[in-house]
C-alpha cells in the first residue's frame, strides 16, 4: 500500500488565496480529493469490505505478471488485516469514472493529525512517465 499524506487547502468563491484575509464564503477541500476528482462512497460494514477485497483480488490477480501476482499475493493479506483494523475510521474513495470493479482509495486521520492520511494499493495503480 502506498501513504500519502495530504493537506487540506481552502478556495475562496471570490478567487482569494487563504492567505488574504476570512471569506465566510471559502470552501475548503482535500487537495487529493478535489485534483484526482475523487468521489466518496458510504462506509462498507466487515462483511462488505471482505467481499469487495475478496472480488477486487479475483479482478486485480490475472491483469498482473507473475512476479507481480505472488508479490500481490504475499502483501494483500496484512494489508487488508490492516484495513479491517481500521474500518470505522476509514473513509471510502472512488475515481471519477465510479468503475464498480476499480480500487478504492482509503482515507484515515492519524491520531492526532488535521491532514488525512490516503492509502492505495500499489498493485492496482497504472505508472504513467510524464
Amino acid at each position: 500500500m502506498y501513504q500519502m499524506s495530504d493537506r487540506i487547502q481552502v478556495f475562496s468563491a471570490d478567487g482569494a488565496d487563504e492567505g488574504e484575509g476570512v471569506d465566510d464564503q471559502a470552501i475548503k477541500v482535500v487537495d487529493i480529493v478535489d485534483t484526482f476528482r475523487l468521489q466518496e462512497q458510504p462506509a462498507f460494514d466487515k462483511k462488505q469490505f471482505v467481499t469487495f477485497m475478496k472480488r477486487y483480488i479475483k479482478n486485480l490477480t490475472p491483469k498482473l505478471d507473475a512476479e507481480k501476482q505472488n508479490l500481490f499475493k504475499k502483501h494483500i493479506e496484512s494489508a487488508t488485516k490492516f484495513l479491517l483494523s481500521k474500518l470505522s475510521d476509514l473513509q471510502f474513495f472512488v475515481g471519477e469514472s465510479m468503475h464498480d470493479d476499480g480500487g478504492l482509495v482509503f482515507a484515515y486521520y492519524k491520531e492526532g493529525a488535521t491532514d488525512p492520511t490516503f492509502l492505495y494499493f500499489a498493485y492496482g495503480l497504472k505508472e504513467i512517465k510524464c
